[in-house]
Order: C-alpha cells, then sequence, then structure tokens
C-alpha cells in the first residue's frame, strides 16, 4: 500500500513540473511582450536652442537737461504718443525768474553800451583831429570794446535763460508708446552730470526683437537670414516665427562659457508679445521634407540575449542553405569583429553616423534585426535615407511590456506609438 502511494506522490510530481514547464512557464516567458511604433513619413529638422529677452527694436529714453521739480505729468505707461507732443512740465518759476533778470541785464548792458560807443566815437573824431593823444585814444576804444563784449555775453545770457525756460517742457522726439515712467509729480530731478530718465519710448511695437545668447560651439551655423521659431511662457502652445537679422562680433563669458548676440526680429502684429519676455528660440540648422522616420528609441533598443541566440541561429540556417557561390559574400551580424564594427553590434541602435540597427517582426512572427542607413536626427526621430526593410506603416521594436503592462524601454524614449502581441 505504501508502495502504491509512493509511486503516486512521485507521478503527481512528475506531472507538476510537466504543467510547470509546458503551462507555466511557457506563460512566464511570454509575459514579456514588445511595445512598437510606427515608421512615420513628415518632415525633420534639426535645431539650435537659446533664451533671450524680448524688447522693442527702437526705443528712445527722454530725459531732462534742467534741473526742477516736476509740475505737471501729461502721459502715462501704455499712453500712445506723437512727435513734438508734450509729456511733463517742470516748475518754470525759477527758470522765468532768470529769464527776467538776463532781461533787465540786458538792458543795462546795452545803455552803458550806448554811452561807451558815443563817447568813442567822440573820441575818434578828436584823435584824428590831432586833439587827443594816443594814449587817450587806447583807452577810451578799450572801455568800447569792453562795452561790446558785455552786451555780447548778456545777449547770450538771455538766449540761455530762455532755452531752459523751453527745457522745462518735455517733449516725445518720436511717435510710439510709453513703456516706462519714472517720474511723479512733485518730484524733483537734478539735471548735473547725467540726463536724468524722465520715459521710456518704444517707437513701434508691431516689430519686436530678442537678443539671444548663442555658445560659441553653435555660432557658426547661425547667418544672417535664418529662420528661428520661438515660445514664451505667456504663450507656451504658440509658436512665433522670426529671422536672424545680426550677428553682434561682441563676445560676453556666461559661466565660463563664451556667447555672441544673435539678433532675431519677429512681427508682433496681434500684440501679444511684450518687452521682457522670455523667449526659448530654435534656430533651424537643417531640414527634411517629408522623409521616412525612425523613432530613435528603435535605434536604441537592446534586445535579449536569447532574441541575439535565436537570430543568429535563423541566420545561420539560412547561410547553409545558400548555395555555395553565394555563402562567401554572406556574413551573419555579429558573427565576427568586422560585422560588429560595421553594424555597431546586436542592438546598438547607432553603429555609425549613416547606419543603424533596428529590431522588428518578420513574416514568420520572430524578431529579426534590420539595418538602415540613417540622416538628419532631431533627437526625437531619425532620417531613413535607405532600407530595404521598411515604408511607412511598418512598426519597429522600441521596447519590452510586461505583465504588469509596465513598459521597458531604453531612456529618453518619447512616444512608443502602437502596441503588438
Amino acid at each position: 500500500m505504501k508502495k502504491k502511494f509512493y509511486i503516486g506522490g512521485i507521478i503527481i510530481i512528475i506531472a507538476a513540473i510537466l504543467v510547470y514547464f509546458l503551462f507555466l512557464k511557457s506563460d512566464a516567458v511570454q509575459t514579456n511582450k514588445f511595445v512598437f511604433a510606427p515608421i512615420t513619413k513628415g518632415d525633420l529638422n534639426t535645431t539650435i536652442t537659446s533664451t533671450g529677452a524680448l524688447q522693442a527694436v527702437s526705443t528712445v529714453d527722454v530725459g531732462t537737461q534742467v534741473s526742477g521739480k516736476i509740475d505737471k505729468i501729461f502721459v502715462d505707461f501704455n499712453t500712445n504718443v506723437k512727435r513734438g507732443q508734450i509729456l511733463a512740465i517742470l516748475d518754470t518759476t525759477n527758470l522765468a525768474l532768470q529769464v527776467s533778470n538776463a532781461i533787465t541785464n540786458l538792458q543795462k548792458t546795452q545803455a552803458q553800451y550806448d554811452v561807451t560807443k558815443a563817447q568813442f566815437d567822440r573820441d575818434k573824431s578828436l584823435h584824428e583831429k590831432g586833439f587827443m593823444s594816443d594814449l587817450d585814444f587806447i583807452i577810451s576804444k578799450s572801455n568800447y570794446e569792453t562795452a561790446e563784449a558785455n552786451l555780447k555775453s548778456a545777449k547770450t545770457s538771455l538766449a540761455q535763460a530762455k532755452t531752459n525756460l523751453g527745457y522745462a517742457f518735455i517733449y516725445s522726439p518720436i511717435y510710439g508708446k510709453i513703456l516706462n515712467r519714472n517720474v511723479e509729480e512733485g518730484q524733483t530731478v537734478a539735471a548735473s552730470f547725467s540726463s536724468p530718465i524722465l520715459f521710456t519710448i518704444a517707437e513701434d511695437l508691431s516689430k519686436m526683437q530678442i537678443l539671444a545668447n548663442v555658445d560659441e560651439s553653435d555660432i557658426g551655423q547661425i547667418k544672417v537670414g535664418q529662420e528661428a521659431k520661438f515660445t514664451v511662457q505667456a504663450y507656451p502652445d504658440k509658436e512665433f516665427t522670426g529671422k536672424v537679422v545680426q550677428i553682434r562680433l561682441g563676445s560676453s563669458v556666461i559661466s565660463n562659457v563664451v556667447n555672441y548676440t544673435v539678433v532675431v526680429t519677429a512681427n508682433n502684429i496681434e500684440n501679444l508679445l511684450l518687452p521682457g519676455m522670455t523667449a526659448t528660440i530654435d534656430f533651424y540648422v537643417e531640414q527634411r521634407t517629408d522623409v521616412l522616420m525612425i523613432p530613435n528609441a528603435a535605434l536604441r533598443f537592446q534586445p535579449t540575449e536569447q532574441m541575439r541566440t535565436e537570430y543568429l541561429s535563423r541566420m545561420q540556417k539560412e547561410r547553409e542553405n545558400l548555395p555555395d557561390s553565394l555563402k562567401q559574400k554572406f556574413q551573419s551580424p555579429g558573427g565576427n569583429g568586422n560585422s560588429q564594427n560595421r553594424t555597431g553590434g546586436f542592438g546598438s541602435g547607432a553603429g555609425n553616423k549613416s547606419r543603424g540597427t533596428f529590431w522588428y517582426i518578420d513574416d514568420k512572427g520572430n524578431p529579426a534585426m534590420g539595418f538602415a542607413q540613417l540622416g538628419l536626427s532631431d533627437g526625437k526621430n531619425t532620417e531613413i535615407v535607405r532600407s530595404r526593410f521598411l515604408k511607412e506603416g511598418t512598426e519597429v521594436i522600441t521596447g519590452f511590456e510586461t505583465a504588469n503592462d509596465t513598459k521597458t524601454q531604453n531612456t529618453n524614449i518619447l512616444n512608443p506609438g502602437m502596441r503588438r502581441f
């Protein structure tokens, strides 16, 4: 009885092992399913990214050349102004008094001049007739010239006083919009060594410019006339277009990196762009239109060791079935060092700059490795220059998906695309 029980136990154990290997283990192997992405067709661009501040193309700082108290302000922030429009007036009390004093001084000097001139004319006539000595005539002439100089000085002082009085009236030199108003009514401004800035006026906000800092390693790829696109934080979903108009030769060092200022202009017809906004700019270096593209995730895909082994085994069998004349020309990828150097190895996803490897499911349902000549890349997708395997819609493997729906892929993989199980 015990023997039968012992034999029955062994049978149960063997059956359990068979069930595990035939079903459970098989299911465990299949829990790692592939994630696919399609080969697409579209436009591809390589860009250089930078940041910069938006500002008006032309701004004018309006100051004052005389000191005094701000008596009246006629404009505010964002006010549209015309050329010659009055913006503010300084207190004219002292300036008007200076004009009055200058007029009085001129009148006094004019009277002194008239008397001195009449005396000089008389002395000149006497000197010509021999009734005045040369010394007395020289003194008379000197007095006349002094009076004449004093008269000119008095006239100049009056003109200066009137000019200063005119400076008390602040006018707009251009058509534009007030960006900044730096003074208030009643505030005293002092024009000593430099003219204090009262207002900043932007000439035309329908056109803006960006001063972008570009790294010295990238500046050689930036050209005048080059297209650029940028976004601002205020409108993150809207893309604006600009053009490079100037590359300034002067450099600056930021965080031990040499940068050059690139000036980009952009239309602002909708008045969405405001001075001071930070713009993130993409300078378009190279462009491809309507090309086949493979996701970079597919080029970085790392197959399992089992996938590699099975693929090599299938390739070996296919080579054995080839005619002898073709066997010498056929080399199994990864079969020797030269092959790996040429393709970048299994699962390297890159190879050299012009050739890459990828994995897909062949007609028999087996994972297989393919090759493609690659072109331009934007970091997300890469141009397919030539490949006998790929066409639009072909699905390539970008990673694995586990049984709990957790995707296992290479880093920096973006949208994996469609799945195939």
